[in-house]
């Protein structure tokens, strides 16, 4: 039998509980800031222990999980949720979600003003 995992890097460790898809979309969220260990910016080889908080910001929302076993081979869901607690809110409703600007189809390109009003609701005006 092999012994029990002391710790391990929380890239790893996020994909094998399947909170990442894929180990790189893991590693880039730990470097984008997505992810913290314990309130604390996680680099991905940062190591993660039992009993460590580890906070994935995720579109919308934020999900809290508290590490109660370290694995660092992918498994399936049932044996992936056994890992972790999950200390995190529901997530909000779809429909609380403000939707992407959608313009209707055969609308053409924004005039000037709208293309103004667009750059002002997302924050990209050079004033």
């Amino acid at each position: 039998m092999a012994a029990e995992l002391t710790s391990a890097r929380v890239d790893v460790w996020i994909w094998a509980i399947r909170l990442a898809k894929t180990r790189s979309i893991a590693s880039e969220a730990c470097k984008g800031g997505h992810i913290r260990v314990n309130g604390v910016r996680a680099k991905p080889s940062q190591a993660v222990k039992i009993g460590d908080e580890v906070r994935v910001r995720r579109e919308g929302y934020e999900q809290i999980v508290i590490v109660s076993k370290i694995i660092v081979k992918r498994v399936g869901a049932p044996v992936a949720v056994q890992c972790y607690e999950d200390k995190s809110p529901p997530p909000p409703p779809r429909d609380a979600i403000a939707p992407a600007g959608f313009r209707d189809r055969g609308a053409g390109r924004p005039t000037k003003r709208e293309r103004r009003t667009i750059e002002r609701l997302f924050g990209r005006t050079k004033r």
